[in-house]
């Protein structure tokens, strides 16, 4: 079997790689080990974070380059090399652009989202670098519709990320009957939008994407990646590549060995699709290829539930918008508050990996949710609607003393730093970890006072009194094969491994240990997926 293009993954690194090879020129397979299409993209929320977008540009919200690339290198630690900040910021805008003037895909602004740390120079504390896509019913896919995996977090949801309020439990742009209405015509937002979008556009160009195929082994011809050994149906066919072998395979993070040799810190719940167990890793290491950013993941506060997701794991949580909502805080045994609740996910997860130095043992974990009775009835909870009763996995008490005795928190601790934080609040400020300062805060809190301190703080001080356990979680890990401006893999010697690419998370991150802003995931694998494709099947 032959092609031009062999592409390995269904995310949405690796279909925009497929799009933009068949766009080329090339002939193009895709190859995906799961039984289903899409990947953690297909999970996720969806959107892109894209500097300098034609949409923000469009709608008179003022970018460049320079803000762009500043703002990436005030959050570098010196781990993002430069080569590849630039190649990305100077490419998103094209590989915008191209999907939407070659493809069927369309993109559309997430109103006033702002930068994860929209403070620091070339920060955009009022949004325009997020995209998404529009919600598309999946009726246009045919037969092909139930071939997209689906997840827990925002499952079919029909609405988009901005009308959604981060997938919240409070809904601020769409009416009951319109809601109705769109589940109805099976159209959906977030995460399955943008696969579906991509999805289409493959179907539209004829691109073949085989599943339960599993990539095990690269095959190389005098020191060229020259095609692939996939496993499928118990048996192994070699599929060959005239073009190149581009991996859109995903990271480690269900790979516990891996985990353990490389992870800097403890990292117990993803929450990405359980396909994702280091195979393109494992394969470019084989080869020689040189690897980078190793020790990092996209970061994620994550909550675990009871029960079988299907699939005979517990449902995981992203911990997100419920961290910033008032009349919460999060705890570690000492009964203490660590860090500002309500930084961004990536950030927050840090805080996990501190060490108390002469107890030899992690400062934070474990680590819980605290919130009270009027938390509850205005803004819901995990597996919880506004105004409903908790599930009985929540943790319940009537007084703070006993809620600290059910998890083993220290209780003295936990009533003198609520009794701080409602003293604290009142003032609207948080004279300890400065929670509310920053337009990111406020823009993950409550929406009906959103942009205002009020919209992350408040007492805790109506029981009963609740806590859930908090873990340390990854939408994926972001260390692997380093590459070129290009997506092109090199080895160890800094050489390009001709005919071989790596987008998305299978690839060292050109991020390094930062995520800019929602969608500062997917819109990297994206571009260097673009880029790859575009070089694959030999484009300018």
């Amino acid at each position: 079997m032959e092609t031009d293009v062999i592409v390995l993954g269904s995310g949405a690194s690796a279909l925009t790689a497929a799009l933009a090879a068949n766009g080329h020129g090339s002939d193009v397979m895709v190859f995906e080990k799961a039984n289903k299409i899409g990947g953690t993209s297909a999970w996720s929320g969806g959107m892109i974070w894209v500097p300098n977008n034609p949409h923000m540009i469009a709608a008179g919200i003022k970018d460049s380059r320079e803000e762009a690339l500043a703002y990436l290198q005030s959050l570098s630690h010196d781990l993002i090399r430069p080569e590849l900040a630039e190649s990305f910021v100077d490419h998103g805008p094209e590989m915008v652009s191209w999907l939407e003037e070659n493809t069927s895909v369309k993109f559309q602004l997430v109103a006033d989202f702002p930068d994860y740390h929209p403070e620091h120079p070339g920060g955009k504390p009022t949004g325009g670098r997020s995209l998404e896509c529009p919600l598309i019913s999946f009726n246009d896919l045919g037969d092909n519709k139930d071939r997209v995996t689906v997840g827990y977090n925002y499952g079919t949801a029909p609405i988009t990320m901005e009308e959604s309020h981060l997938g919240s439990a409070i809904p601020i742009k769409v009416s009951a009957a319109e809601h109705a209405r769109r589940a109805e015509n099976d159209e959906r937002g977030c995460g399955q939008a943008l696969i579906g979008h991509l999805y289409r556009a493959c179907l539209e160009a004829n691109i073949e994407i085989t599943t339960s195929a599993r990539a095990i082994e690269l095959i190389t011809e005098n020191g060229r990646a020259t095609g692939v050994v996939i496993r499928k149906d118990e048996e192994e066919l070699t599929v060959h590549a005239r073009g190149g072998v581009i991996l859109g395979t995903g990271g480690f993070e269900w790979n516990k060995e891996l985990v353990r040799d490389f992870l800097r810190g403890p990292m117990t719940s993803p929450v990405s699709v359980p396909t994702n167990e280091g195979d393109g890793l494992v394969m470019c290491m084989r080869i020689g290829a040189a690897l980078g950013n190793m020790r990092e993941a996209w970061w994620m506060p994550a909550i675990e539930a009871p029960g079988d997701r299907g699939d005979g794991l517990n449902p995981t949580y992203l911990f997100a918008a419920e961290r910033a909502r008032p009349r919460s805080i999060m705890i570690n045994k000492k009964g203490q508050r660590f860090t500002n609740e309500a930084a961004n996910y990536n950030a927050f997860g840090a805080a996990f990996h501190e060490q108390d130095v002469a107890r030899f043992e992690y400062s934070n974990l474990p680590c819980w949710y605290i919130f009270d009775q009027e938390h509850l009835d205005l803004y819901g909870t995990i597996e919880t609607a506004p105004g409903n009763p908790a599930p009985n996995w929540i943790t319940k008490a009537l007084s703070l003393e006993e809620l600290a005795d059910k998890i083993g928190a220290d209780s003295q601790g936990l009533h003198h730093t609520v009794s701080r934080w409602n003293t604290s609040v009142s003032h609207y400020r948080d004279e300890d970890f400065h929670r509310g300062e920053s337009a990111h805060d406020t823009w993950w809190g409550d929406p009906t006072v959103k942009g205002t301190p009020q919209a992350t703080l408040g007492p805790i001080e109506k029981g009963p009194f609740y806590a859930i356990e908090v873990k340390s979680g990854a939408l994926g890990t972001k260390g692997g094969p380093k590459t070129n401006m290009n997506g092109a893999v090199l080895n160890v010697d800094g050489d390009v491994i001709p005919g071989l690419y790596a987008a998305g998370n299978v690839m060292a991150s050109p991020m390094g240990m930062t995520y800019g802003g929602a969608g500062g995931t997917l819109a990297p694998g994206m571009v260097f997926g673009f880029l790859a494709g575009r070089d694959a099947a030999g484009g300018p």
